[in-house]
């Protein structure tokens, strides 16, 4: 006979955090103007906004080049002073922007009408919502394609990734296969295959049972571990490891109640002798 420490591996499921969800725009409202409301930057004593394309000369690279893009902007800038039809520079094309309901802004910066386009799919973003990503215009099905997505309903995580044996969940999605009861923020532990388990079903689920009572040899509330008897190759809760005959718990620790198995059963060593003497008193009178 000897005993058994049972315990599990228990895992803390961690939220990792993401980048906010940036605010979906209008690109009618707040996030896009038509002219007509705005102001030429000329007019406003700024700068226009620099273009993401500038004209540069392809012979010449790095600070240089980045010089002569900003004076090609101001030179376009200077020769359109006078011009009340001018309202910038446009970020994606770089040319001009002229005339009343041509142009719009976004983000701070100036654009074509059909320049104003989602940075993947290329989809005109007028009248339409976008997201800001990186001062970047994206719409709304192209940002969410760019979110990670729960292993469990596939679906974008919008707010809290919820990760967990290295995949990423939402906080609802991540429950227990057997009761699904929600884990989060609740310890778990994971079978062969890495499914998760609450810790109360994986001990009902793969704990041994006791050979007489028949119920999972699994911890008390409130602690990690529990002990297991095994004895002739059966598993015993320790309060269920009992002599069969006058009851008495056995324990190998505790002197007088150790197991003294006779024919397969549990016994205790008076109640062993006893019916070693009832065998030979009958094997005596058979004689």
């Amino acid at each position: 006979m000897w005993k058994e420490c049972k315990t599990s591996s228990t895992y803390e499921s961690i939220y990792e955090p993401i980048t906010p969800r940036p605010s979906s725009q209008m690109s009618n409202k707040s996030g896009y103007s038509l002219y007509g409301p705005y102001t030429s930057p000329r007019a406003r004593g700024l700068a226009p906004p620099p273009s993401n394309q500038p004209l540069v000369n392809p012979d010449k690279v790095g600070k240089e080049a980045e010089v002569d893009a900003l004076t090609n902007l101001l030179v376009q800038s200077m020769d359109s002073t006078n011009d009340p039809e001018f309202f910038g520079i446009c970020t994606r094309c770089g040319e001009k922007v002229v005339g009343e309901g041509s142009g719009c802004t976004a983000m701070e910066q100036v654009y074509h009408i059909k320049c104003f386009v989602c940075i993947v799919c290329h989809l005109q973003l007028q009248g339409k919502p976008f997201y800001a990503l990186d001062s970047k215009p994206y719409c709304e099905d192209c940002y969410l394609n760019t979110l990670e997505k729960c292993c469990v309903c596939t679906k974008p995580i919008l707010d809290r990734i919820l990760r967990a044996t290295g995949k990423p969940y939402h906080p609802q999605c991540f429950t227990c296969v057997v009761c699904n009861k929600s884990l989060d923020g609740i310890p778990f532990t994971v079978d062969a295959s890495n499914q998760i388990h609450c810790i109360d079903d994986f001990h009902k689920k793969f704990a041994p049972r006791c050979t007489v009572c028949h119920e999972p040899i699994m911890p008390e509330p409130g602690k990690d571990e529990t002990v297991r008897v095994v004895a002739l190759d059966r598993s015993f809760h320790v309060n269920c490891y009992k002599c069969e005959d006058c009851g008495l718990v056995l324990s190998s620790e505790a002197e007088g109640r150790g197991c003294y198995p006779l024919d397969g059963h549990v016994l205790c060593k008076s109640c062993n002798a006893r019916r070693v003497q009832a065998i030979t008193s009958k094997v005596t009178t058979d004689l």
